[in-house]
């Protein structure tokens, strides 16, 4: 699917030194506001000629926990109903209960409020939908990481947890045929890169509905 997105590519940003100076408050960028705060860091940097770049990333799994979390509670606007959901989350992954899971994704985007889906045209495209998945599960502060590199294409989102990798595919049903997302795991080999491990590897394709903003469907597989 991709997930090409700025909540994602947070870790990872690249900017000039001319955006990272600026401080005009009424045409700040993102990137600069959150590095001035210290919620970005320096992780490295090259010269182009006679610019100079720089990659951001978070300092580290604690900054990069408490930003998703805000972000969490600013999707959904009850601060209260997130942490209950955060907590819940981490219970389940513990657990290993995917069917519980399922409910678990369908409660957080249900609590997402209506009018955030029909004022922001960004909630039409796919990429929507697995970057407040991966905020969701940022906030626990787990080892996750998006957009996984392997041989034959890109993980959505690889988690490292309890022992365990998960590995996480999401569709739009209405972008691609359903029963894709389990699908796409298994036929370009993700799971290949983390078999040396030794470790129980779970799958987990799962697939929106953009007109019904609900999940329609949740395959898993365990390897």
């Amino acid at each position: 699917m991709g997930l090409d997105d700025p909540l994602s590519r947070l870790a990872h940003l690249r900017a000039d030194e001319a955006l990272l100076s600026a401080f005009d408050v009424d045409h700040l960028a993102p990137e600069a506001r959150l590095w001035q705060t210290g919620y970005l860091t320096f992780t490295g940097s090259r010269q182009i000629g006679a610019r100079r770049e720089y990659t951001l990333g978070y300092p580290n799994l604690e900054v990069e926990s408490a930003l998703n979390d805000s972000l969490a509670k600013a999707l959904i606007g009850e601060p209260g109903q997130v942490s209950e959901l955060t907590s819940r989350l981490y219970d389940l992954l513990v657990a290993g209960d995917f069917d519980a899971l399922r409910l678990h994704v369908e409660s957080f985007f249900a609590a997402i409020p209506h009018q955030w889906h029909t004022a922001n045209p960004i909630a039409h495209y796919e990429g929507y939908y697995a970057s407040v998945f991966y905020s969701h599960l940022a906030a626990l502060g787990l080892d996750l990481a998006a957009e996984d590199a392997t041989q034959l294409g890109r993980i959505d989102l690889r988690l490292k947890f309890n022992a365990r990798i998960w590995l996480f595919e999401f569709k739009v049903v209405e972008l691609a045929p359903e029963g894709r997302a389990l699908q796409q795991i298994k036929d370009r080999g993700y799971a290949d890169k983390y078999r040396a491990l030794g470790q129980p590897i779970h799958l987990i394709g799962i697939e929106f509905s953009r007109e019904r903003r609900t999940i329609v469907g949740f395959e898993t597989e365990t390897l």
